[in-house]
């Protein structure tokens, strides 16, 4: 069974940094698209960033733009979100998922794209 585990959440002060993992078991995500959302107390899940399967293009959503870096190791099966500057705005949980990346018929910024997705981790900014 495969199985997407995220890790690197906690707590920090504004202004920080904290880098995330999104480690997959039981399947190699060497050609899985993979994406980041969170979703915040009260408000709907949100697209955070994506990577493709071959590295090709990553995608972020305009409020992470220049602060957050999405970037993947398959040797490790692992991908990772780089978050700098955090703000009080990014507190939420943060959950990966993935999705064929050779058969996407969804953009990956849309969560459709996505049939894996793992249970999540919580950053909290402290302001």
């Amino acid at each position: 069974q495969v199985q997407l585990v995220e890790s690197g959440g906690g707590l920090v002060q504004a202004g920080g940094s904290l880098r995330l993992s999104c480690a997959a078991s039981g399947r190699t995500l060497i050609t899985y698209d993979v994406g980041w959302f969170r979703q915040a107390p009260g408000k709907e899940r949100e697209f955070v960033a994506s990577i493709t399967w071959n590295s090709g293009r990553a995608d972020y959503a305009e409020s992470v733009k220049g602060r957050f870096t999405i970037s993947r190791d398959n040797a490790k099966n692992t991908v990772y979100l780089q978050m700098n500057t955090l703000n009080s705005e990014d507190t939420a949980v943060y959950f990966c998922a993935a999705g064929p990346g050779l058969w996407r018929t969804t953009e990956p910024t849309n969560s459709d794209a996505y049939d894996l997705w793992g249970q999540g981790t919580q950053v909290t900014v402290s302001s």
